[in-house]
């Protein structure tokens, strides 16, 4: 264990860096990912946050442009009955150029996108029928068509509220980070080396296959290599997994950002860059990433479907309209059905939702990083768990005292925790914090004394009090207490407690499950979900606490590359897999599942890869992503609906399937029901504010049913 002396040799000499301080050989614990500082800050950069930008500066002054446009537009003035003064009738034409060629120029690129790609959406769909009203427009203002044919003013609303549709959607979406960035950030700024007598500071890319680098306490390691003078604890936690620290001694590997917990050491290096395993851990999140399935969104499908939808309901306009002898009502007719079929409210019906949706996640702990990811976790059927610090605090706690003899349990625990008061290792700071819990009173220690891999020898009430692992019994050659050998087979951490060198008790420690988490995996079996733990730690930790939340299967003792591959196995049995972690070893399966979760408490890399943030370490928060998707996918279906709605009536009525009644449906009429069904779709997104999205209440709402 690091005690604070040990922190403070920074000497530049090249002496050997093993700091003789408390090592708990294999029997140490770590609390998992601890010391690598604070997270970055995740908001949006990058692409989608410059598309928020172009969106958002070009809804404002396209907002500002279409005043003038639309007032000065005839067709709007003789829909409101009033007249356009003479000096204004070229204000609308102008200013509408304007707007078509500088406002819509991201849906007219995109457009040509689609077109290039054969993927006809939203975006070919919204440059058409501002291309169609716009020389329809021209055409009538100069007197080439008919006087209806003038949509300035269509051209201007739609212009704005797909600007606002997309600036909404791409507000969403701009939310993301960089896992390069983030595995970089494990790495120390500057390495120590040894070139003969001396230790030389260098950047950790300066190093080279051969170099040897000290390690100080505390410190991380730059760059793969073997350890060639010392012996420390590893905190590899950030790599495997594991959440108590492993011993490593002369002849072993040691990865780069691993971090040595008590004493320093001599490594070799042995990879360096892209050699590296943290460089193939990015690779692995790289293509999984890339790998990973982008469903075409709700709104393009259905915008691609209307697109095709309007553009035969033009054609077959014009050819009904031409063989009755009306070549006016054809062009009239046909340029109408185009202009009318654009989805305003198709344009929003889903921005809106997901914008609405990942505000009121946010308010109960849940950011919405991935929009597809929102999508897709209403079909997750199974929950893929990383074991520490998601359904385990991430910290050993002294879950049992067996005293042997005459004292007491807390009689034992106090004695331990007095003589571990002035440690600073963190089965150390279990013990005294348990003993605090429970009322007891640590006695002022003195004399105290560390040894690496035996424990920790102190003065309380007169009495020597000794503290350690498996070592410190075979150095005093006294027997274990009756129950290590049950608690070694739950994978429990096991410390004897010896006064004046006879053993007076044992302390069993162990990662304490969060009470949340049973809670979670009962309301996850409710809803048919399969639970599924995968962890770096052994088999026994792992399968004990599996038993003990009661999960479906648990996979143990797997390695980085493993996890991805557990989730691509599960993916092959026809699973919709959604995976929950915190580390740098769950990225390349938080990115391989369908749906990645990770804990906001985590490494940022665990944040890169996911799609979903639980800002809290409660594991409930799941089952309040399920919900918001669940309810979010609703409002976007009624939405769509009600957009497309409008598309279904009020089409056919512009083509005039009903003037052989004395019936076809008016521009005017029908830019009122574009608006109202605007309306409608804005109004019905507000709803989802009602649904309490928090931890707690998803959970207890699954509970209680039925």
């Amino acid at each position: 264990m690091t005690e604070p002396h040990a922190h403070q040799h920074h000497d530049r000499s090249p002496a050997r860096a093993d700091v003789q301080v408390d090592h708990r050989g294999g029997h140490g614990g770590h609390g998992d990912h601890a010391g690598h500082g604070g997270h970055a800050d995740h908001a949006g950069h990058g692409g989608h946050a410059d598309h928020a930008s172009q969106f958002r500066n070009l809804f404002w002054i396209s907002l500002v442009i279409a005043v003038p446009v639309v007032t000065a537009s005839p067709m709007f003035a003789m829909l409101l009955d009033y007249e356009v003064p003479a000096w204004a009738m070229w204000i609308a034409p102008v200013l509408g150029t304007v707007m078509y060629g500088w406002g819509g120029r991201p849906f007219l690129a995109g457009a040509w996108s689609e077109l290039k790609s054969r993927t006809p959406g939203m975006m070919l769909l919204i440059a058409l029928a501002i291309t169609v009203a716009f020389f329809a427009s021209w055409a009538a203002t100069l007197g080439l068509v008919h006087h209806e044919l003038e949509f300035w003013w269509e051209l201007a609303l739609l212009v704005v509220i797909m600007l606002l549709g997309h600036w909404i959607e791409m507000r969403s979406l701009a939310q993301t980070t960089s896992a390069l960035d983030s595995l970089a950030g494990l790495l120390p700024d500057a390495a120590e080396r040894v070139e003969g007598d001396e230790v030389v500071t260098v950047a950790p890319a300066a190093l080279q296959v051969g170099d040897v680098v000290i390690v100080r306490p505390g410190g991380s390691v730059p760059a793969d290599g073997r350890i060639v003078d010392g012996r420390a604890d590893m905190d590899e936690s950030m790599i495997t997994g594991e959440s108590r620290p492993v011993t490593r001694t002369v002849g072993d590997l040691v990865t780069a950002g691993t971090v040595a917990t008590d004493s320093g050491v001599r490594v070799e290096i042995t990879a360096t860059g892209d050699d590296t395993a943290l460089a193939g851990i990015d690779r692995l999140v790289s293509q999984a990433q890339n790998s990973s399935s982008r469903a075409q969104r709700i709104a393009d499908r259905a915008a691609a479907m209307l697109f095709w939808f309007a553009l035969g309901a033009a054609v077959i306009t014009a050819a009904v309209w031409a063989l009755v002898g009306d070549t006016d009502a054809a062009v009239v007719r046909s340029i109408t059905v185009l202009v009318i079929a654009c989805p305003h409210a198709l344009g929003l019906a889903i921005p809106l939702v997901v914008s609405i949706a990942t505000e009121r996640a946010a308010r109960g702990g849940v950011l919405i990083k991935d929009r597809l990811a929102l999508e897709s976790m209403r079909e997750v059927d199974a929950v893929l768990f990383d074991k520490t610090g998601t359904l385990t605090k991430g910290d050993p706690t002294v879950t049992r005292v067996a005293p042997v003899g005459e004292l007491t349990a807390d009689q034992v625990l106090a004695l331990a925790a007095s003589a571990e008061a002035d440690s600073e290792h963190p089965l150390a700071k279990a013990i005294v914090a348990s003993a605090k819990e429970g009322g007891l009173s640590v006695t002022r220690a003195s004399g105290f004394a560390s040894s690496p891999a035996v424990g920790v020898t102190a003065m309380v009430a007169g009495h020597e009090i000794r503290v350690g692992g498996p070592r410190l019994l075979e150095e005093t050659g006294q027997p274990e207490v009756p129950d290590a050998d049950t608690w070694r087979a739950e994978g429990a951490i096991i410390l004897h407690v010896l006064r004046d060198g006879v053993v007076v008790g044992g302390l069993r420690l162990a990662d304490e499950i969060r009470p949340e988490s049973r809670e979670a995996v009962e309301a996850l079996h409710r809803l048919d979900i399969e639970v599924v733990l995968i962890t770096g730690d052994a088999e026994a930790v792992a399968t004990d606490v599996g038993r003990e939340l009661g999960i479906d299967r648990v996979f143990a003792g797997v390695r980085p590359e493993d996890k991805a591959a557990r989730v691509s196995s599960l993916q092959r049995e026809g699973k919709k897999v959604a995976m929950v972690g915190d580390g740098v070893n769950d990225a390349p399966a938080l990115a391989q599942a369908d749906v990645g979760i990770a804990i906001g408490a985590g490494t940022d890399v665990a944040i890169a890869s996911a799609g979903v943030i639980l800002a809290s370490s409660d594991p409930r928060a799941v089952l309040s992503v399920i919900g918001l998707s669940r309810a979010a996918y609703r409002k976007m279906k009624q939405n769509l609906w009600w957009a497309a709605g409008y598309n279904l009536l009020s089409v056919p009525l512009a083509a005039g399937i009903l003037a052989s009644v004395g019936f076809v449906l008016p521009m005017s009429v029908g830019a009122i029901l574009m608006s109202l069904s605007t309306i409608v779709v804005a109004l019905n997104a507000q709803l989802l504010r009602r649904t309490d999205l928090t931890p707690a209440a998803s959970t207890r709402s699954i509970l209680e049913r039925q």
